[in-house]
């Protein structure tokens, strides 16, 4: 199928098809013309990317795994449960660091607040 096709029947720009493909995500062939043909799993593999991209994996590691999945879904094989068990941490990590940004910020709000009330 070509670009658009694949664009139509998965909801995702040719744009950001372009862009996976460049980044080592999305498999394409060219025609002697040098137009792009994927193969009938390119919409399962856009789907994945889409999984874990919302699942905050940078697309280095969407590299990784695409190789590592087991069946049509997004179950991967038990190789990479570990690295996806790395980036959690990371995740994890990230959004306690978040939490504490959100609070000093509060303090900072509330303590403006009070100020501007007292004067």
């Amino acid at each position: 199928m070509k670009i658009g096709e694949l664009s139509r029947r998965t909801g995702v720009s040719v744009r950001l098809l372009r862009y996976y493909e460049a980044q080592g995500l999305l498999a394409s062939q060219r025609s002697p013309g040098g137009h792009r043909h994927y193969g009938p799993e390119a919409p399962t593999a856009v789907a994945r990317i889409r999984a874990l991209l919302a699942a905050g994996l940078p697309t280095r590691v969407i590299r990784e795994i695409m190789p590592c999945f087991a069946g049509d879904g997004t179950e991967v094989q038990a190789c990479v449960l570990d690295h996806l068990r790395t980036q959690m941490v990371e995740l994890d990590s990230r959004i306690a660091d978040l939490a504490q940004a959100r609070a000093a910020l509060g303090d900072v709000l509330q303590a403006s607040t009070r100020s501007l009330t007292s004067a």
